[in-house]
């Protein structure tokens, strides 16, 4: 893929390429207006229109539809959609801080992973949105720091932990398939979006890539900077590494699967922290140490623009299934979701603790996350929960 030349915004310092730039938060822009049928496709009406299913109404399809039939925004209608759906539950899946939760690809699972050196399996009940704990998987002799599911396979999901190993872990029979021995204590994870290669990185900035069918450690790639998260494109034929270099934040763009450099941005003046991708792929997302969320254009490779409103380093990215909210976690005592395609706030989440973890439900307009939660009788004592947010006052 052929790139344009780099251009830097002054103002922000934030260097974008082609002839766009990054463009500060704007508080005048207005949403575009969407029908009742895309609604339709990005919330329940999916299930409804699958032959064999049972065909469900919820309240939180009524209140999309009214707001729909109201002509409003897309960004006024998600507003007043989650001033009714504001509501969480909360569940205990570890006796330790959570460090990472993903939703499976069909949306019936969430899983977590904990400092505790498990990771719990969650079962989620669609008609009452609601999660029951199902099973906790443990093997690993340090902390798992990030898990993910395979991209297509609803069954299987693949963690990364401090005690240098990457295991493989398959729901249907609640044993570990595989375990890959790596070279470090490892802290990022991610799957290839056509399921054939797991990347995983270690604290000393090496990169692994797992054959998923061998089970074994295909090829190795030592960085010289600091490795912070990975991700492939949608495509997969381009691998992304946020990154620190001399105090700035770079996102490095690699041609895949020959890992050659093809781009490097300087995205952010703080460290760049993590990245995430548009369901879509037509965005992707970075957060960074400087409290700042960017959102980038996948073919111009351009800053479309930052979302300011946090104050401490960004820590964790996720795009709603329609990929039109992202959701933002950081150190600040709120969660920030916006509007992507005019940067406006749509809801703000009240937190305590800082927060690790969060993730948009695949078909729904619910965010499970996980904080620095302690325990309410114990302030010493992790409390090891996760919490799903966008719940409406049930009939």
């Amino acid at each position: 893929m052929a790139f344009p030349p780099s251009t830097v915004n002054a103002s922000t310092g934030i260097t974008g390429t082609g002839t766009g730039t990054c463009p500060p938060h704007d508080a005048g822009a207005v949403a575009t207006r969407q029908s009742h049928s895309r609604l339709a496709r990005t919330v329940g009406g999916q299930d409804e229109r699958e032959e064999g299913r049972e065909r469900r109404v919820t309240s939180a399809w009524l209140t999309l539809q009214q707001c729909a039939a109201m002509g409003l925004s897309y960004l006024e209608e998600m507003r007043t959609y989650f001033e009714s759906h504001n509501k969480q539950k909360e569940y205990v899946g570890h006796n330790s801080k959570v460090h990472t939760i993903g939703w499976n690809a069909d949306g019936r699972r969430l899983a977590s992973g904990s400092y505790d050196k498990c990771v719990t399996i969650f079962v989620f009940d669609g008609h009452r949105e609601t999660l029951r704990k199902d099973y906790t998987y443990k093997g690993h002799g340090d902390s798992v720091d990030q898990l993910c599911w395979h991209p297509t396979h609803s069954e299987q999901l693949t963690s990364a932990s401090g005690d240098k190993t990457v295991r493989i872990w398959d729901t249907r029979t609640h044993k570990c398939s595989a375990t890959i021995n790596t070279k470090g204590e490892n802290i990022n994870i991610t799957w290839s979006p056509d399921g054939q290669t797991i990347a995983v990185g270690n604290k000393e900035d090496l990169v692994s890539f797992i054959d998923v069918r061998s089970q074994k450690i295909r090829h190795e790639q030592q960085f010289k900077f600091e490795v912070n998260e990975l991700s492939w494109n949608n495509t997969n034929d381009l691998f992304y590494l946020t990154n620190a270099q001399s105090g700035q934040g770079y996102i490095h763009i690699y041609n895949y699967p020959e890992m050659e450099l093809v781009h490097s941005i300087h995205a952010h003046p703080g460290n760049c922290i993590c990245i995430k991708f548009e369901p879509q792929g037509r965005y992707f997302a970075t957060g960074s140490a400087d409290a700042l969320v960017s959102i980038w254009d996948v073919q111009e490779l351009y800053c479309k623009r930052t979302l300011p409103r946090l104050e401490w380093p960004v820590r964790t990215l996720s795009f709603s299934s329609d990929g039109q909210l992202l959701a933002s976690g950081s150190e600040d005592q709120t969660i920030d979701v916006a509007h992507v395609e005019t940067g406006e706030q749509v809801a703000h989440i009240s937190v305590t603790y800082p927060t690790f973890t969060l993730a948009w439900h695949p078909k729904h307009f619910l965010l499970a996350y996980a904080c620095d939660d302690k325990d309410d009788r114990d302030r010493d004592r992790d409390a090891g929960t996760v919490k799903l947010w966008g719940l409406g006052d049930r009939p």
